[in-house]
């Protein structure tokens, strides 16, 4: 029951009131004390006196004191933060689906975890998201247009199939497409938040890496993210040592080096404004999907945090009566 502040704090100096009140008690009891050591047969002021603790006769008002402090602090509206489910947030989740993700570094298969993972990511997200699929190699296509329907990305994500070639920018670009294309379907005075949730194992091909000024190229699509306000989350998925097989000319087979990029995703989570996340098992991937579960599907909010405080207070206030009666027979 944590308080970040009061929106009523008059209501607080009613525990002035019931500071007095325990006061007033104390000194009713060393009044009614100083009484009874007027008889001086202690003899028999020893047989009529009760036999039971002393200290337990004090219970009933204690509850009730402490019941009233808890209400007062109810009364005070104390407030908190609280983890609430986005309404109206856009999510483009874009998979890298290049032959490299054949590779078996990350067992079974890269492309068999990231499917896995990807899936457990969608179940987290809360109902109210408009969640999108884009998958891209060569080329990139919308699998799923953003929808709160997530059966249909989580369908979508099982029948990923594998490309030759690397488009990451073209995956930005088509996400930024959808995101677009939802916002004016939806019209409002302003587009709702949106995030794309990028996942690449390996460096761009198309257009070539060193064509900086392409307007196909990562980077460039990333600034447009950026202006766009509409941050890229990228994970660089796999290791530095996962190979694959592809068939030569002759119908040979070559085995190819297909390490992660790390230093292209981490400039495309900076120049977009998002962050760069790092997975080379299930267990790290599904971590960063947690992550991203808790700053995409959720956001932290002020609001009333009285209740506990008012049924804890009842509670023992209730208990305090009931003490009074069971013990004493009576309310104190």
């Amino acid at each position: 029951m944590s308080i970040s502040h009061f929106s009523a704090t008059v209501w607080l100096a009613f525990l002035l009131v019931i500071a007095l009140l325990a006061l007033v008690y104390v000194l009713v009891q060393r009044r009614r004390t100083r009484r009874v050591l007027q008889f001086s047969n202690m003899e028999l002021l020893e047989s009529v006196a009760p036999k039971g603790p002393r200290v337990f006769r004090h219970a009933p008002v204690v509850l009730l004191l402490v019941g009233l402090v808890l209400l007062t602090v109810a009364a005070a509206g104390p407030q908190a933060t609280k983890k609430v489910p986005r309404n109206r947030a856009t999510v483009m989740l874009a998979i890298d689906v290049s032959l490299s993700m054949e590779a078996t570094d990350v067992p079974p298969t890269r492309i068999q975890v990231a499917k896995k993972a990807g899936k457990d990511f969608v179940d987290g997200l809360p109902a109210s998201i408009n969640l999108g699929l884009v998958s891209f190699a060569g080329t990139a296509s919308v699998l799923v247009s953003p929808t709160t329907n997530h059966g249909a990305v989580k369908a979508a994500i099982d029948n990923l199939k594998l490309a030759e070639r690397t488009a990451t920018g073209e995956g930005i670009l088509t996400s930024l497409q959808s995101i677009d294309t939802l916002g004016t379907l939806l019209g409002g005075p302003e587009p709702p938040p949106a995030r794309i949730v990028l996942m690449s194992d390996g460096k761009q091909t198309v257009p070539a890496f060193e064509d900086a000024d392409n307007p196909r190229h990562e980077f460039v699509a990333a600034r447009l993210a950026k202006t766009k306000n509409i941050p890229i989350s990228t994970i660089s998925f796999g290791t530095k040592w996962g190979t694959v097989e592809i068939p030569r000319e002759d119908g040979s087979m070559q085995r190819v080096k297909v390490e992660v990029d790390d230093a292209a995703m981490q400039e495309i989570a900076k120049l977009s404004g998002g962050e760069f996340y790092t997975a080379s098992t299930l267990q790290e991937l599904s971590k960063v999907y947690d992550t991203l579960q808790e700053q995409i599907g959720f956001e932290t909010t002020m609001g009333d945090a009285s209740r506990p405080w008012l049924l804890l207070g009842l509670l023992i206030t209730a208990a305090g009566v009931l003490t009074g009666l069971l013990y004493r027979q009576r309310l104190p």
